[in-house]
């Protein structure tokens, strides 16, 4: 999961850390992802102080090797700290993921000869959440950030990647919850709201 962004358009506050139905924002994409993998990897920036996890849950802490690589460099710094064939990538503040639809990107990936599973939106696809190969994946990063490329996206246009169309994960959400992101305070009221 990725944890390490700036968050510039949230403003001063620690948006991870911000309470949402009584838990940090961070807590619910963690607890989505636990309900389909063995342990959770948590992405921060370099020299980041890791936040309170929830009780109970498998979670490790990694870090950035540089700060401000972006979510490219993030991504290769948890598939580096993976012991798995596949990771499911998702950013930590995507509260509203929904778990049908985090198995299908996984029963997808482990079906299909593919290094990445994606979901439709529109006429393209969404960068997260995300199932990668580890190993052809971590490569595919090393050499993307190699030259000069910080944006997560261009990693599944490198990759061999499947992309599940909009109407099939759409009929395990309706609402399209899982792609909600918060970026800005009032993402956060919307959300609370309903």
């Amino acid at each position: 999961m990725l944890a390490g962004g700036r968050s510039t358009r949230f403003g001063d506050a620690d948006k991870l850390a911000a309470e949402v139905d009584g838990a940090p924002l961070l807590h619910h994409p963690v607890l989505r992802l636990a309900e389909v993998t063995g342990e959770v990897i948590v992405v921060l920036a370099p020299g980041t102080r890791a936040p309170p996890m929830p009780l109970g849950v498998p979670v490790r802490v990694v870090h950035d090797t540089t700060e401000g690589e972006g979510p490219l460099a993030g991504v290769l710094a948890g598939l580096r700290a993976a012991d798995t064939e596949l990771a499911l990538v998702a950013g930590g503040d995507m509260p509203t993921l929904v778990t049908a639809v985090l198995l299908e990107l996984l029963r997808v990936a482990m079906e299909a000869p593919v290094d990445a599973v994606a979901l439709q939106e529109d006429d393209g696809f969404r960068p997260l959440p995300l199932v990668l190969r580890v190993g052809p994946a971590a490569a595919a990063a090393h050499a993307l950030l190699h030259e000069g490329e910080r944006r997560l996206r261009e990693l599944p246009e490198a990759l061999r990647t499947a992309v599940i169309d909009e109407p099939t994960w759409r009929a395990l959400d309706p609402e399209g919850a899982t792609l909600f992101d918060v970026d800005e305070p009032g993402d956060l009221a919307g959300w609370a709201a309903t």
